[in-house]
C-alpha cells in the first residue's frame, strides 16, 4: 500500500513508469485511501482475488527511532472504543517472514525492530481486518505491516522497502509455467 502524498514511498524508477519489484514477484501498488475500513475491503479483495499472494503494509510509525516490523494486530475498533470483532480472536499474528525481514533490514544498515505492540491507528486496523479475514491455512498470503520512522528519508524508505518487499517474495511458491504471465 503507498499514500502519493509521500514522494519516499514512489518506487517507480525508471521512465517506464512501472514500479519497482523483487526478483521472483511483481508488485502492485494499492493506493491508499483516508477511508480505512473501504481500504481493508480494497485489500482483503485483491487477497481473495488469489492474483495478490502477499500484502506489504506500509506505515508511519508513533515511536521515535528504528523501522518497527509490527509482529501482530489487536482486535480493535478504528477509534479504540472496543472490539472489532466479538467473536474473533483477540490478536493475530502477521503471516509474514519477519525474522528474515529484520535480519534483511539490518543488513542494509538501517535501524530495525520487530515490535509485538499494535499502535492505535488505521495501519492496524488494516493489518487485523486482513489477517482476520484470511482462510488459516498453509496457503495463506504472506501479510506484514512495515513502520517508518517520522523523518525517514526517500533513500531509507526505498531501501528498506525492498529489503523487506524481497525477504517476503523469497517465501513466494513459483507458479507453474501455464499460470506465469
Amino acid at each position: 500500500m503507498w499514500n502519493p502524498d509521500y514522494p519516499t514511498w514512489d518506487l517507480v524508477e525508471d521512465l517506464s513508469g512501472e514500479p519497482w519489484s523483487p526478483p521472483g514477484a511483481r508488485t502492485q501498488p494499492i493506493e491508499g485511501d483516508t477511508d480505512a475500513p473501504a481500504l481493508a475491503d480494497r485489500l482483503i479483495a485483491a487477497l481473495k482475488d488469489q492474483d495478490c499472494a502477499t500484502l506489504l503494509l506500509i506505515g508511519r510509525t508513533s515511536h521515535p527511532g528504528p523501522f518497527r516490523l509490527q509482529m501482530r494486530a489487536e482486535n480493535r475498533r478504528l477509534d479504540s472504543s472496543g472490539r472489532l470483532d466479538e467473536t474473533g480472536p483477540g490478536v493475530a499474528r502477521v503471516t509474514a517472514p519477519v525474522a528474515e525481514m529484520l535480519r534483511d533490514l539490518t543488513a542494509t544498515g538501517l535501524p530495525a525492530i520487530a515490535a509485538s505492540d499494535a499502535e492505535e491507528d488505521a495501519g492496524s486496523y488494516i493489518l487485523y481486518r486482513a489477517l482476520a479475514d484470511l482462510p488459516d491455512s498453509l496457503n495463506s498470503p504472506s501479510i506484514g505491516l512495515l513502520r517508518a520512522p517520522d523523518g525517514a528519508t526517500e533513500e531509507a524508505m526505498r531501501t528498506a522497502i525492498k529489503a523487506v518487499a524481497s525477504a517476503m517474495a523469497r517465501h513466494l511458491t513459483p507458479l507453474p509455467r501455464s499460470s506465469a504471465a
